[in-house]
């Protein structure tokens, strides 16, 4: 239980929102962490609390940044869409037509649509190690990218492409972008920019060490005790040596999960598993598009499609997640394995840990919490949960 103080504001009618906040501390774990909420673009919940170093005490503040693994994959999503809208990019154009290498080692019909709903089969690289420097190294990636080939039928199923889908997405918007940006430097001048955030594909140098939240992350025997959190064919798969669920969350090779947020992989732009940045930040974000992106010029037609159901057509099973999820356009959408949002329309991204980035169209919400106590679900944690479900309640007796 962590006795540091819960710093920020609620908006009248979101009170239960801090109570939410205020019990993670003092009945689910919670070390430190913030949660914020947007409704029709502006903030009504911007909270944080606990604990940036576990170890030393050292509070929690409001610029704290906190890594969000998987939760990144949200924010490359809304930065696809952006250059979509700007007529960059079609989701059902193959991702070959804007780069002709991609189309190498049976890939020429993969679409965009594929490529982020998990579906091009492209969630490892086949020439491991493929160590840091090559990794932040654009041109010596991009030869290992075009190599590869599909490891199923593009298209016939979906498995998680953990950390691949994000080297893809950022080549591909230096291919596309007139001015040979990255995908991190397109979201930093076209939404960060205009929107005032601080989130990073990719932690420049200039930001101190003293502003990352630490990570804490169980004992052995608290992994133990916290083992029914994870599915358990997730759980058999992961420690199978050979298995695909291995190759996919053993890339890249580091030894501890913490290891991301330090030298070198932090500052290597990987847009689906490195992001850091402030949580309200990605509230407003996934806010903004939730109100129907006019802040940013996202087109109506883009909006209603990042809206839609997912579509059909692959078996509900993740070949790498070893249970049911439901993908679109670089999103999680409301499913029979995780129900989450209003209604259909919700969109969504879970990190690693307990992170989440989330879009809810119904209440033109957008919400977001990380923690950095890593929780063992990879989707509906309880701390994450109890916050969401509230936060929306709160929202919708508001409407």
């Amino acid at each position: 239980m962590t006795t540091a103080p819960i710093e920020g504001f609620v908006a009248p009618g979101f009170e239960p929102v801090r109570e939410q906040f205020e019990r993670n501390f003092s009945e689910r774990g919670e070390v430190g962490g913030a949660v914020a909420v947007y409704r029709a673009g502006q903030p009504v919940v911007d909270l944080w609390g606990g604990y940036r170093d576990h170890v030393q005490k050292d509070p929690w503040q409001q610029d704290t940044l906190v890594m969000v693994f998987s939760t990144t994959k949200g924010l490359a999503a809304l930065t696809v869409a952006h250059a979509v809208s700007a007529g960059l990019l079609s989701y059902d154009e193959p991702v070959a037509s804007y780069w002709p290498g991609f189309g190498k080692a049976g890939k020429a019909g993969i679409t965009l649509r594929q490529l982020l709903g998990h579906e091009a089969g492209l969630a490892v690289l086949d020439d491991p190690p493929v160590p840091a420097e090559v990794l932040a190294d654009s041109a010596r990636l991009r030869p290992l990218l075009e190599g590869q080939a599909p490891l199923w039928e593009p298209g016939s199923a979906h498995g998680y492409h953990a950390v691949t889908v994000g080297l893809y997405l950022s080549e591909l918007i230096r291919q596309v972008d007139p001015a040979g940006r990255s995908l991190g430097q397109y979201f930093a001048e076209e939404i960060a920019g205009p929107l005032d955030l601080e989130f990073y594909f990719g932690t420049p140098a200039s930001v101190p060490d003293d502003r990352v939240a630490g990570l804490k992350t169980y004992s052995p025997l608290g992994l133990m005790k916290r083992r029914k959190q994870m599915e358990r064919a997730f759980l058999k798969a992961r420690m199978r040596r050979g298995s695909l669920t291995q190759r996919v969350m053993t890339f890249p090779k580091v030894k501890t999960v913490d290891a991301m947020m330090k030298p070198p992989y932090r500052s290597i732009e990987m847009a689906a598993a490195n992001g850091i940045g402030q949580v309200r930040s990605i509230a407003h974000a996934f806010g903004v598009f939730a109100a129907g992106g006019k802040e940013l010029g996202i087109s109506a037609k883009t909006i209603t499609m990042l809206e839609a159901d997912a579509p059909g057509g692959t078996p509900d099973e993740d070949l790498v997640l070893k249970a049911p999820a439901s993908f679109s356009l670089g999103m999680w959408k409301p499913g029979s394995y995780w129900q989450f949002g209003s209604d259909g329309r919700a969109y969504a991204t879970p990190g690693a840990g307990g992170s989440i980035g989330l879009a809810d169209p119904a209440t033109k919400v957008g919400f977001a919490y990380a923690p950095n106590f890593i929780g063992m679900a990879f989707r509906g944690d309880p701390r994450q949960q109890a916050l969401l479900d509230t936060a929306l309640a709160c929202a919708r007796a508001s409407c």
